[in-house]
């Protein structure tokens, strides 16, 4: 029998093998492709995330950490840290923002990614016969809307870049760039697109797109056009709408606890709409354990590496520790390595009394020492009032620079909510002395994060009121904050530019990507050269343009794309 068999399985290959040649020929049975992978409502919804995706990973630093970083430092708010002596990274500006930089490099390609993606969307919605029109237009309006906002911060970032508004089906090395005024027309007419077909943002999901954050963006884009009235029209739809408004209270989980009404606004989980916070006009979502979100690593950033304070015990004259077990406390914030060092602009002058945005519920100035013998002198003393800054070596210069500088809360959750935001590891169960438990090491924390607030909205319409020439209009605009926030009003006097960028720092520290700020209004030199003590000795006019990356010049051989002047 089992002769027999092989001989019928010969067979039967060799009649296969005398077929035509489409017995080999492929016959692929499934190709996604654009055509048939974006249909249905849940797979438009599938790549609709994709676009949040891509932003959150941005907004979180899931990207290269000097890349996201350098959205922050190098400007008149911040310095790199970790180089400084000898300078290096942006610290040297000139030396190292050059066209082959990995950071306008990499910044470049996040941005394209994302439109390369709503491009996508945008040519299928617009064709498919199977969406419902309530489908099509909320899909349509949020990838207009990330398409607009990627090239308005592409603008503002490297002046005029190529405009590419089609699906794409394969790469093309013929792009040139458009005008920077250009650009700024196409996100204009991609905004009021998305504005007509989105919803309220009563009416969605916390975390989506909606109207008023399409009009807080256009506002934006209105003002880099000098179209002012549009601006201030544009913003004031935002401000008056009855769905949003500034939080003027004390709310969320934590109102009947000390605090503030500015602290409520980043206390964990009192972000979005559906808590009661209408400040907030596009909130980017991140949860713990949600195999979609990302940790936030700008708190491991910003706060200083204090386990590397030490001071000289007066009773053994050892050096020792000023926090208990070395480690940090969760009643002060969440750890920190002290990337991010902030300038003494942004920590020491632009404060008036009273404001609450640099109480110490927001800004913590001074540390108890808890980490020498409770039987020391120097046991609950406070680190800088009591003089022990004051008499840091110089070969101990670190310390001030990366190890010890006043600690911005506003990233990291109070006590109490380490464990929601970052796991149960994350905390010990060792009992500072002072109050508060001692952390263990996290540099992600999964908190949700404000694209932007409404209180943005108010400091651009002062910005379109005060290039119109109506300074009191952009005073009083300014002044909702300051009242708000408990400091000495504005004066119409007083009321310039620079007086609103500082308004934006005291408002919008670590929210706002200060480098992409200071580029579209033209003031990234002028600030750096300032207030910066780093990038500030190196920094050249022509550094208010980031420089086109040099490998989208090479490869793009069809056609010349040009560089910004003085690269």
């Amino acid at each position: 029998m089992k002769p027999q068999i092989f001989i019928y399985l010969l067979c039967i290959g060799a009649a296969l093998s005398s077929c035509s040649k489409s017995f080999l020929d492929e016959d692929p049975l499934s190709i996604y492709t654009p055509d048939n992978s974006l249909q249905s409502s849940i797979q438009f919804q599938q790549a609709t995330n994709n676009l949040y995706n891509g932003v959150r990973n941005i907004y979180m630093g899931n990207i290269n950490l000097d890349t996201y970083f350098g959205l922050y430092y190098a400007t008149d708010f911040a310095y790199n840290g970790t180089d400084y002596d000898p300078a290096a990274k942006l610290n040297a500006y000139k030396a190292t923002m050059v066209p082959t930089y990995f950071i306008p490099g990499n910044m470049w390609t996040a941005f394209y990614k994302i439109i390369t993606n709503a491009n996508l969307i945008i040519s299928q919605a617009s064709k498919s016969t199977k969406l419902s029109d309530a489908d099509k237009n909320s899909f349509l309006g949020q990838a207009l809307f990330f398409r607009a906002y990627s090239y308005n911060v592409l603008a503002n970032l490297y002046g005029g870049v190529p405009i590419e508004l089609n699906e794409l089906s394969g790469p093309r090395y013929d792009y040139v760039r458009a005008s920077r005024e250009a650009v700024y027309q196409q996100c204009k007419k991609d905004l009021q697109q998305a504005i007509g077909i989105l919803s309220d943002i009563n009416q969605v999901p916390d975390g989506t797109v909606n109207k008023q954050i399409a009009k807080h963006v256009l506002t934006e884009v209105l003002i880099s056009l000098k179209d002012y009235d549009g601006a201030i029209a544009s913003a004031s739809d935002v401000i008056n709408f009855s769905g949003v408004s500034l939080m003027n209270s004390r709310f969320g989980r934590r109102a009947n606890l000390p605090g503030d009404v500015y602290r409520d606004l980043f206390e964990y989980n009192n972000q979005n709409y559906s808590t009661g916070n209408h400040e907030g006009l596009l909130v980017i979502q991140s949860t713990l354990n949600n195999s979609a979100s990302v940790g936030d690593q700008s708190a491991w950033a910003v706060v200083p590496s204090l386990t590397g304070v030490r001071i000289t015990e007066a009773t053994t004259k050892t050096k020792m520790s000023i926090l208990f077990n070395a480690k940090f406390v969760d009643s002060v914030s969440s750890n920190g390595i002290g990337w991010i060092r902030p300038t003494s602009h942004f920590f020491y002058e632009i404060w008036t009394p009273g404001d609450i945005r640099n109480s110490s519920y927001n800004i913590v100035r001074d540390i108890r020492i808890s980490g020498v013998p409770a039987n020391s002198p120097d046991y609950g003393k406070w680190y800088v009032k009591d003089g022990y800054k004051a008499k840091v070596a110089p070969a101990d210069f670190r310390d001030t620079i990366r190890n010890f500088y006043p600690v911005i809360r506003k990233m990291s959750p109070s006590a109490g909510d380490f464990v929601s935001v970052a796991g149960p590891s994350i905390l010990t169960n060792v009992t500072n002395p002072f109050g508060g438990f001692l952390l263990n090491g996290a540099s992600r924390l999964f908190m949700q994060k404000y694209m932007a607030r409404v209180a943005e909205t108010y400091l651009l319409r002062a910005e379109a009121y005060l290039a119109k020439g109506d300074a009191q209009k952009a005073t009083d605009d300014v002044n909702v904050l300051r009242n708000r926030a408990g400091a000495t009003p504005a004066t119409a006097a007083e009321m310039n530019l620079d007086y609103i960028l500082d308004e934006r720092l005291r408002e919008l520290y670590m929210e706002e990507f200060r480098a992409v700020t200071l580029t579209r209004l033209g003031k990234l030199y002028d600030r750096d050269k300032k207030y910066n003590p780093k990038s500030g000795l190196t920094i050249e006019p022509y550094h208010n343009l980031w420089p086109i990356p040099s490998t989208e010049i090479t490869q793009n051989t069809g056609a010349v794309l040009e560089q910004n002047q003085g690269y």
